[in-house]
């Protein structure tokens, strides 16, 4: 099992990467968050890789006040995105006519969610943006529908400001990552056990509770 979710997490953090760079080669919009990173790297003279890394490691200071800490797979994926977009914008050339455009949104589209299910599925803990997310809902009372909404509105704005990439691409991707990523992740979920499954090895009566469980629980992150 640990193989698997080992497996399960570093892949889907290089296919998150490449999608991100699919993303940029397409050439139709990002999503919030690769917005204000495309702006970003515009602005320093840096690779988008790199602004990632940074971004994440700066978001990650704000889980302080927040009274929440990173698991194993957020510092993972703290690092091993960035690297991989870089290496997927190496690799993959730029469309300049609108039906490879096309294309290539729709399978970074489709990439993205099965990457997101891969490392939320993997049970190592979420990304720092999902975490901020998340425990900015816990301490505020708010739901994450509002703590997202709020944060990537912000993020969006301020990258847009910056020269970041805003187009039909932004809209695809809020609309379809969702439902893709809710349709995906019960593939990818490794279950959590039960304390009388770890005692005994066997599963206990509610074990397939503990799944449905196990399986809702990331979803509030995509809600």
């Amino acid at each position: 099992m640990m193989t698997r979710r080992l497996l399960q997490l570093f892949i889907g953090l290089a296919m998150y990467g490449i999608s991100l760079a699919m993303f940029i080669r397409a050439g139709l919009g990002l999503d919030p968050w690769d917005v204000f990173h495309q702006g970003v790297a515009g602005r320093a003279g840096l690779s988008i890789g790199v602004v990632v890394i940074i971004v994440s490691f700066l978001v990650l200071l704000l889980w302080i006040p927040l009274r929440q800490w990173p698991g194993f797979g957020t510092l993972c994926n703290a690092v091993l995105v960035g690297v991989f977009a870089d290496i997927g914008l190496a690799l993959i050339p730029a469309f300049s006519h609108l039906v490879g455009q096309i294309g290539m949104l729709a399978g970074a589209v489709v990439l993205n969610g099965i990457a997101s299910a891969c490392y939320i599925g993997a049970r190592f803990g979420p990304g720092a943006r999902d975490g901020l997310m998340t425990g900015l809902a816990r301490r505020t009372g708010w739901s994450v529908r509002v703590s997202r909404t709020l944060i990537e509105v912000v993020v969006l704005g301020v990258g847009w400001l910056l020269g970041g990439s805003v187009g039909v691409g932004t809209v695809v991707y809020a609309l379809a990552i969702g439902p893709l990523v809710q349709l995906l992740l019960p593939r990818f979920m490794v279950p959590a056990k039960l304390p009388a499954e770890e005692a005994t090895g066997k599963p206990g009566n509610h074990g397939q509770a503990a799944v449905e469980r196990s399986v809702e629980e990331p979803l509030a992150r995509n809600a």
